[in-house]
């Protein structure tokens, strides 16, 4: 029972117990329970909802809970690591909107890093409001342990794949290898650095990107196990802990004579400075990057309403602008056919999904799990 209702209560009852020590044929009593009546009046009032210190009162129908109290607000987000930049030039403008609208601060707290590794930081604790990660097979992850509730690709647009890209192959300068297809990185001496797909979810993509094209020639699934295994067993100079590590490696310490990486990544290289050769593969891999609310963590810290509307302003064309700034191909169409964007992305002849080899749960099974098939290359290395 809350406050002002107990408060309530207890007046009623004083009234009763003075009342029955009246009768109404004296003068004294009918003032005597005037005066209680007044009084048991104010006290309610003042206990009901003045503004002398009481319990506030619930907010009518359809009010938001931000409009109830302006305390400030905290989030977290925990995301793959090449969305740094744009998700660094976002946050202001969320924050701002955000503000003006509901009159409430807003600080993020953000982590970046491999997207395996940040699965795995998430599920052991990290507390993270929201998720963007490089794979809907990671936050899938997430899911299973009970953090995320099913249907969360259901809740934002466009089945939750708030940035996407391709794969690319950077290369040095003048191409001395001659790198031209997903087949080049196979030919002897030619050196190879990518992310490890055991810690980084790029580096799966970038796996898969390989295996696709094999799989999108006409080749079975023998000669695409022997096509990866020759590049990762063979070639491979460096497997990195993430995307951003694989591409200080390549342009920062001049290894390798070629780096695998996403689309996004060497353009945002090449705005950063450096000189970079990069081939799109007309046989490509259509890599798609899931957000999604971590529901457990939400109602902890009680900032879903934030959490979810900081979500939905990603697909906004102010947030996918951004995205493109930096070398993802937008997921809105209203500033994917822009002049600028076609401009800046060249078209793929053949585009696959990971819904090609049965979606990220049989992939991972598949590939990726203790065990499947990229273990069993590495075991050969």
């Amino acid at each position: 029972m809350n406050l002002w209702r107990h408060q309530q209560n207890i007046l009623q009852n004083v009234s009763k117990s003075i009342a029955s020590g009246f009768r109404f044929s004296s003068l004294k009593g009918f003032l005597s329970l005037f005066l209680v009546g007044a009084f048991l009046s104010l006290a309610v009032a003042a206990c009901g909802g003045g503004s002398g210190g009481g319990e506030a009162s619930a907010p009518t129908s359809g009010a938001s809970p931000v409009a109830a109290s302006n305390k400030d607000a905290e989030i977290t987000l925990v995301s793959f690591a090449v969305t740094k930049a744009a998700h660094e030039a976002i946050i202001p403008k969320f924050v701002e909107k955000w503000k003006k609208e509901k009159n409430q601060n807003v600080t993020f707290k953000t982590s970046y890093g491999g997207s395996g590794s940040q699965t795995r930081a998430v599920i052991d604790g990290l507390e993270a409001d929201i998720v963007h990660l490089a794979l809907a097979g990671d936050t899938q992850k997430i899911e299973k342990a009970g953090l995320i509730q099913p249907g969360w690709e259901k809740e934002v647009p466009n089945n939750g794949i708030v940035s996407k890209s391709v794969g690319a192959i950077a290369t040095r300068a003048g191409n001395p290898k001659g790198i031209k297809t997903w087949a080049d990185l196979g030919k002897d001496g030619v050196r190879v650095i990518t992310a490890d797909p055991k810690t980084s979810g790029v580096a799966r993509w970038n796996f898969l990107a390989l295996w696709n094209s094999v799989i999108k020639a006409g080749g079975d699934e023998q000669k695409a196990t022997d096509f990866v295994t020759q590049i990762y067993t063979k070639n491979v100079q460096l497997l990195a802990k993430d995307a951003r590590e694989a591409t200080d490696a390549f342009f920062k310490q001049g290894q390798g004579d070629a780096l695998i990486n996403y689309e996004n990544e060497l353009i945002l290289a090449r705005q950063k400075g450096e000189k970079v050769e990069a081939i799109i593969p007309d046989v490509n891999i259509s890599i798609d990057n899931p957000i999604a609310i971590v529901d457990k963590n939400v109602d902890k810290h009680g900032n879903r309403e934030v959490a979810e509307a900081f979500t939905q302003f990603l697909f906004t064309p102010e947030a996918q602008q951004e995205f493109a700034k930096i070398g993802f191909r937008p997921v809105d169409e209203t500033v994917a056919q822009t002049k600028e964007v076609k401009d800046k992305y060249p078209s793929v002849k053949t585009l696959g999904t990971v819904q090609d080899f049965g979606g990220w749960s049989q992939v991972q099974t598949k590939f990726f799990e203790d065990g499947a098939i990229f273990d069993k290359i590495q075991a050969k290395r």
